[in-house]
């Protein structure tokens, strides 16, 4: 793709994999058929068969030059969808599954771990302390497996826009939205890497805090970050603040890219790009952010 640094082989490490099951499951909730879910919300509904959704994005990102991305299964137990997605295009994603420690059948996801590249958490969602023993449980689980996943943990705010035009509550609590929650959990196990989106949507100073003390942490630049309101930033001082303290080899680009026909969400690579640029960042530090970090990250499991 081409850059302010020229031609990069970008990674998007934060592309919602909205399926049908996704689709389905909103459906139940509203008592409305998955087409009128999808109608409701202004989204295209996707195809039944997660692997044709997956060729769909593969396509996406081939006009836009996009090299690969993170795919997240959003819905917990959809882990087969992101499996069938990378088993449809080889090399071309990196599968993240979304889990809920507190179902019974949490512990399944790791059952075929060699397909997954990362857990993801969302405390304040199923509203859960990540010291929870069922975390640290599967926690546990991951860091002994031969090629650990990571764990995506989403902090700070948390909205779920769709969850509103349909007329569904949003039952989160942010109690359990602190990064500083991940300190301890981070430090007692250091084998895996652990992913935190939006800068810590909110909760800036606490993640810096957190990825400062910990090696291990790494921050996704994700999504419009419309969170700065709450603490009167602008991106570019973000950025320049996370520079100063994580480094750009722990800055993970991505987009929060989520549905059909939007697709790629092309405004926020515009917005990070220019920004990063108008700072100074130099070639090396720019394609570490912009996809390096995240295919080490994964090439080195």
């Amino acid at each position: 793709m081409q850059t302010p640094w020229g031609d990069c082989a970008v990674s998007d490490a934060h592309i919602h994999f909205f399926s049908r099951n996704f689709f389905d499951a909103l459906a139940a909730q509203t008592g409305k058929s998955a087409a009128v879910v999808a109608e409701t919300a202004g989204w295209m509904l996707p195809p039944q068969s997660p692997a044709e959704l997956a060729v769909m994005w593969a396509a996406e990102l081939d006009r836009a030059g996009v090299a690969t991305a993170a795919l997240i299964a959003s819905l917990p137990g959809d882990q087969a969808s992101v499996r069938a997605a990378i088993t449809a295009c080889p090399g071309r994603f990196y599968a993240y599954a979304m889990v809920n420690p507190l179902a019974e059948t949490a512990g399944s996801v790791l059952e075929h771990s060699p397909a997954l590249d990362a857990l993801c958490f969302f405390p304040a969602m199923h509203r859960y302390s990540m010291h929870d023993e069922r975390v640290e449980a599967l926690l546990a689980h991951a860091e002994a497996l031969p090629a650990p996943p990571a764990v995506f943990v989403h902090c700070g705010v948390l909205t779920v826009g769709v969850r509103k035009k349909l007329g569904l509550p949003s039952l989160f609590d942010m109690r359990f939205s602190n990064p500083l929650d991940l300190h301890a959990v981070a430090v007692a196990h250091p084998r895996l890497k652990f992913l935190v989106p939006h800068f810590g949507a909110g909760y800036f100073r606490e993640a810096l805090m957190l990825a400062d003390l910990c090696p291990n942490v790494y921050l996704d630049t994700s999504s419009s970050n419309s969170w700065t309101r709450y603490e009167g930033l602008d991106l570019r001082t973000v950025f320049r603040r996370a520079l100063d303290v994580a480094g750009p080899g722990r800055l993970l680009f991505g987009t929060d890219s989520s549905f059909f026909p939007r697709g790629w969400h092309e405004a926020i690579f515009e917005q990070q790009t220019r920004e990063l640029f108008d700072l100074g960042i130099g070639d090396r530090d720019a394609r570490l952010i912009l996809g390096g970090n995240l295919r080490q990250i994964f090439e080195n499991r």
